[in-house]
C-alpha cells in the first residue's frame, strides 16, 4: 500500500503541476509519459480529442481522424508532433491504464530577422489551457505586461533585446527567453538641391533660346552634288591606278622571262681523271705496208 500511495502521489503532482512544453510554429513538439510497463496507452488533446491508442499486449496502434493525428507518431511512451500550428497548443493527456499524466504544449510567435524601427511586429503565445494560468511578457526595460499577445505599433529601438515569456500554472512559472533585434534603417539619399543659378533661371522655360542650327543643314543643294561628283572621281581615279599597276608588273614578268630564253647556255663541266692515255688505233682503210725484203748475201764456195 506504501508503493501504491507514493507512485499515486507523484502522479498526481504530475497531474496538478503538469509539464509545460515550448515550441515555435513548423517545429516539432515531443512529449514523454513516464511509464515502465502498461496495458492500454492513450494520448489525448484538450482532454477529449483522442490522438491514438496503443496496446501494450500487441502493439497495436488505433488513430482517428484529425489534422493533429496525421502530424503525430507513437513510440512505446512517447508521442511525436511534427509541423506544429497555433491549434495545437493547448493541453494534452496521457492514460496510462487509469492513471493520467497532463502536459501543456506553448506555441510561441516572434517576428524573425531584425526589425526597423517604425515598422510593426506582434509577440504571441499560444496554449493557455485554464483559468488558473497566467501569461505574462517582460520586455528588456522590465516592464511587466499581463497579456498573450503584445503589438509593438511602432517598432522602436527600446525593444531590442531579451524578451521573456512567462507561464504560470498552478503556482509554478515558467520561462522562455526570446531575442528581439532592432534596428535603425539606411537613410534614403536626399535628392540634390536646385542651385542658385537653377533659380534664377525661372524665365528658362517660358522664353527658351533659339537652337542653333546645324552647319550641315545650310548647305545648298549644289554643294551637295559637287561633294558626291568629287567622291566618284576619287574612286575612279584610285580603281584606274591599281589596275595600271597590276599591267605593269604583268608586263615585268614577261620581260624577265623573255630575257631568260635568250641568255647562252653554259658549257658542261666533266669531270677529268688521271688516266693513261690508249693507244691510237689504226686507221681503217688503209692497207698495211709490207715490209722490205732483205738482200740476199751470196753463198760462199768452198
Amino acid at each position: 500500500m506504501k508503493t501504491i500511495t507514493w507512485f499515486g502521489f507523484v502522479l498526481g503532482a504530475l497531474s496538478a503541476a503538469g509539464e509545460v512544453i515550448w515550441t515555435k510554429p513548423g517545429q516539432t513538439a515531443i512529449f514523454k509519459c513516464q511509464a515502465e510497463s502498461y496495458g492500454t496507452l492513450e494520448w489525448l488533446h484538450h482532454g477529449t480529442e483522442r490522438i491514438i491508442r496503443v496496446d501494450g499486449r500487441t502493439g497495436q496502434q488505433s488513430k482517428a481522424h484529425s489534422d493533429i493525428v496525421k502530424r503525430s507518431a507513437a513510440s512505446e511512451t512517447t508521442l511525436t508532433v511534427s509541423s506544429v500550428k497555433e491549434a495545437d497548443a493547448g493541453r494534452f493527456t496521457c492514460k496510462v491504464d487509469r492513471r493520467v499524466q497532463e502536459y501543456t504544449l506553448l506555441v510561441v510567435s516572434v517576428p524573425s530577422g531584425v526589425l526597423q524601427v517604425g515598422s510593426t511586429a506582434k509577440l504571441q503565445v499560444k496554449g493557455k489551457s485554464s483559468s488558473t494560468s497566467v501569461v505574462q511578457w517582460k520586455g528588456p526595460d522590465g516592464h511587466l505586461t499581463d497579456s498573450e499577445t503584445i503589438q509593438l505599433n511602432p517598432v522602436a529601438l527600446s525593444h531590442n533585446g531579451t524578451w521573456e515569456c512567462l507561464f504560470t500554472l498552478d503556482k509554478v512559472t515558467h520561462k522562455k527567453s526570446l531575442e528581439i533585434k532592432v534596428e535603425v534603417p539606411a537613410p534614403e539619399t536626399a535628392a540634390p538641391l536646385p542651385s542658385q543659378k537653377s533659380k534664377d533661371c525661372h524665365n528658362c522655360v517660358t522664353n527658351p533660346q533659339p537652337k542653333e542650327t546645324p552647319l550641315l543643314q545650310e548647305l545648298s543643294w549644289w554643294v551637295w552634288v559637287a561633294l558626291g561628283v568629287g567622291c566618284l572621281v576619287v574612286i575612279l581615279l584610285i580603281v584606274f591606278v591599281i589596275v595600271l599597276c597590276v599591267r605593269i608588273r604583268r608586263r615585268k614578268r614577261k620581260y624577265q622571262r623573255r630575257q631568260n630564253g635568250q641568255q647562252p647556255l653554259k658549257p658542261r663541266q666533266f669531270c677529268q681523271c688521271n688516266r693513261p692515255t690508249a693507244a691510237a688505233k689504226p686507221q681503217q682503210g688503209r692497207r698495211r705496208e709490207k715490209p722490205l725484203a732483205l738482200p740476199r748475201q751470196p753463198l760462199l764456195m768452198e
